[in-house]
């Protein structure tokens, strides 16, 4: 998809303040720090749309932007940051539940875990918690490029497992340096507009050739 469009709307912290539910949205989920910022600025073909940080836990409200008059997407607080409070992240928690329990016009949620390392105890909570209140999510692997390309099915491999996964099929490796995976991510997303999208997508198969 080709992006020229695309506008910050509103950062959101109750349901008053969403946008009118009019378009679907795709929700982006994943520990301080992980990429979600970079992983839609890559997308866009933007440099500083979505806000970085380094900084982990700055983001504190549902970040909202609008693309191309199609869909929203949300980029939602990181979770797992030692450093802020029990009240802060209970409010946290709080409204990540009001959110992902109640938006109506929710497409898909896609979990963004660190493709160096193994999932963590917060990132099996994220996705137990989607598949308790049925939400469709895909999981998205940054930061590829750290890794030799020789070990990608290894840790593919480990994310599936600890996160429990009905396919190994469900990841997308994914990197905002080399651009890997942002063809594939513009898929999913299509078939999400198009009403087209399957929880156990398998159009992105090819993990065998990350070996070569």
């Amino acid at each position: 998809m080709e992006v020229h469009n695309v506008e910050f709307l509103i950062s959101a912290v109750r349901p008053e303040q969403y946008p009118d539910p009019i378009i679907p949205e795709i929700a982006l989920a994943g520990r301080s720090n992980v990429g979600k910022s970079s992983f839609i600025n890559t997308l866009i073909n933007r440099k500083k749309l979505a806000r970085t940080s380094s900084k982990p836990g700055k983001t504190q409200q549902l970040n909202y932007y609008q693309i191309e008059d199609l869909f929203y997407f949300v980029d939602v607080p990181g979770y797992g940051y030692a450093r802020v409070s029990k009240t802060e992240k209970a409010k946290w928690g709080d409204m990540l539940e009001t959110y992902f329990s109640t938006r109506e016009n929710l497409a898909l949620a896609l979990l963004i875990v660190d493709f160096r390392h193994t999932p963590t105890a917060d990132d099996i909570q994220m996705k137990e918690f989607m598949d308790y209140h049925g939400v469709p999510y895909f999981v998205i692997a940054t930061k590829t490029d750290k890794i030799k390309k020789s070990q990608w099915n290894k840790h593919l491999s480990d994310i599936y497992k600890t996160l429990n996964l009905e396919s190994i099929d469900q990841i997308l490796p994914f990197s905002a340096e080399t651009k890997e995976g942002k063809d594939e991510a513009w898929e999913i997303i299509q078939a999400v507009l198009d009403g087209e999208y399957d929880a156990n997508y398998d159009e992105i198969d090819e993990f065998d050739d990350f070996n070569e």
